[in-house]
């Protein structure tokens, strides 16, 4: 992958959360991997360089990113039938042992 440079905003609007249940913890202790809900137009790239970029004062190397598109579910609202939006998901590996402290965010500071 190569390394781009994106802005602040364009970074915020990439990364959207991450994904936290059961089966993400449990991918997460397994193989090192952290999930994010990521924008349905962002590529590896991109979502690479957002996380570099939100996480840089933690010093935060991605080793690779993988994507998945996940398909909205068909949902019945009484007799009318709709679906819920699709959405993207990115499955990131850290290089060495570094874990994410969510809490400590500094987007906007100088560099």
């Amino acid at each position: 992958m190569r390394n781009i440079t994106i802005s602040s905003e364009r970074a915020l609007e990439v990364i959207k959360a991450p994904q936290i249940s059961e089966k993400s913890t449990f991918i997460a202790e397994k193989t090192k991997q952290i999930i994010f809900y990521v924008s349905r137009d962002a590529n590896k790239t991109e979502i690479k360089s957002a996380i570099e970029q939100i996480w840089r004062s933690q010093n935060i190397q991605v080793k690779s990113v993988q994507v998945v598109n996940v398909k909205g579910k068909k949902k019945r609202f009484g007799r009318y039938l709709g679906q819920k939006s699709d959405w993207k998901k990115a499955f990131v590996s850290l290089k060495g042992d570094r874990e994410i402290d969510f809490t400590d965010v500094k987007l906007f500071e100088d560099k």
